[in-house]
């Protein structure tokens, strides 16, 4: 029988590449992560990794195996927590992700009503931009994931329970003595000309799109996903940008003029989770004061 100890550790192994390395990320010993694999190999029957020089290599059969650990590791935490919420254990434990934007604006309010009405339930918070968090989500690696996406690509996230939140426009920046600035809306074409600064890398292939489907391609001189910092370059003067309305929101926006543009651009924001962990009491209670939190 495969136990879910021994596949925490076939994954530790696989992601790190040796067993000290694994042992250290578990908090355990290296000998004890070597006999907990010589366990898995016994009851799956046959060799699951192979070392190479200083590193372990996963054999076909370990590979088939790592694959499906996510999910029937993901399968006994929800088991776990419903079968706890069941027996009157007023506890649970969530692994949020979140793209900074969110971070900063929709979380911390989600959380403190989370608190508020379940003060016995632990929430931990990275931050991942998508498709990073999403991948995390699937891998096993968090509970729920809030991710963004512009348009609708077909069977994206068929897979995952999928809990709109909001829509989120983008809108031009351009520092405060550009001829642009103050004005009642303008067209990207207009920015043509200019040098642009660049966000995350989903927002900066959004952003291409837009400009070539408007008849040119913007010259992006600076490209950072720090929001604050292409704040910054814009205020300095060096170039013109278009950020999330949520993004904008959250950071100080000294020598910088909000500007909407044309046509308009909005990305979805999500909540995600796997189907098993949306049955998980604390997770459907984190899923539900985000969207409390996004409709006000």
């Amino acid at each position: 029988m495969i136990e879910a100890r021994h596949l925490r550790v076939l994954r530790a192994v696989a992601a790190t590449g040796s067993f000290s390395a694994a042992a250290r990320e578990l908090g355990c010993t290296q000998p004890a992560v070597s006999q907990q694999m010589k366990a898995l190999e016994a009851s799956s029957g046959t060799t699951l990794l192979v070392r190479t020089g200083r590193e372990m290599r996963l054999t076909e059969a370990g590979d088939a195996l790592v694959r499906h650990a996510a999910g029937i590791l993901a399968g006994l935490t929800a088991a776990e927590e419903e079968v706890a919420a069941i027996a009157g254990l007023r506890s649970g434990r969530v692994r949020l992700v979140s793209f900074p934007s969110g971070s900063s604006t929709l979380v911390p309010a989600a959380l403190a009503a989370l608190r508020a009405a379940h003060p016995g339930t632990r929430v931990s918070l990275v931050e991942a931009e998508p498709p990073r968090s999403v991948d995390m989500l699937r891998e096993g690696d968090c509970d729920v994931a809030l991710a963004f996406r512009y348009g609708a690509a077909t069977g994206e996230w068929d897979d995952l329970v999928v809990r709109p939140l909001l829509t989120d426009r983008m809108v031009g920046l351009v520092p405060e003595g550009h001829r642009f600035a103050g004005a009642g809306a303008i067209g990207v074409a207009d920015l043509a000309g200019e040098s642009w600064i660049a966000g995350c890398p989903r927002c900066r292939r959004q952003l291409v799109e837009v400009c070539e489907s408007a008849g040119f391609t913007p010259r992006i001189d600076f490209a950072t996903d720090d929001y604050p910092a292409v704040i910054g370059l814009v205020g300095a003067g060096l170039g013109v940008a278009v950020l999330p309305e949520l993004a904008i929101g959250t950071v100080r926006r000294r020598g910088t003029s909000v500007v909407p543009v044309e046509p308009a651009v909005q990305r979805e924001i999500v909540a995600l989770t796997l189907p098993d962990l949306a049955r998980v009491p604390a997770v459907a209670a984190t899923l539900d004061r985000l969207a409390g939190v996004a409709a006000r």
